[in-house]
């Protein structure tokens, strides 16, 4: 297959978006930012090009350099593990009928949670 050069490309793309009802400007050269919230895309270079149709008009990037970022606000705050207290494993240990070790880990995991740490205890049995 025969490759064309971008101008001649462009040329066609131009004439078929016209048979469209549909006009093609080339604005030039831009650094484009994205943010959606939980992430930013830049585009750094990337030419843009406007498409105006009978609807409303649409721009389109090519090329450039992508940089993915997490956006700060979207970043998560540190979840510390909750205080168990020595009455709480001792509470679970017996119930559970394991160890105070065991109990503590299974009262960190269920989040504090008595109930949750003893079920989960006496299920792994």
């Amino acid at each position: 297959m025969k490759r064309l050069p971008p101008r001649a490309v462009r040329r066609m793309q131009e004439r078929l978006l016209s048979s469209s009802g549909i006009s093609m400007n080339e604005l030039g050269e831009a650094n484009v930012v994205i943010d959606l919230g939980d992430r930013r895309i830049r585009i750094e270079g990337a030419s843009v090009v406007e498409l105006e149709s009978p609807v409303g008009k649409v721009y389109q990037l090519l090329g450039g350099n992508v940089i993915e970022e997490v956006a700060a606000s979207a970043s998560r705050p540190e979840v510390s593990a909750p205080e168990v207290s020595d009455d709480d494993v001792a509470l679970v240990a017996a119930q559970a009928g394991v160890s105070e070790e065991e109990a503590r880990r299974a009262l960190i995991e269920a989040g504090g949670d008595l109930a949750k740490a003893i079920l989960s205890l006496r299920t792994k049995r």
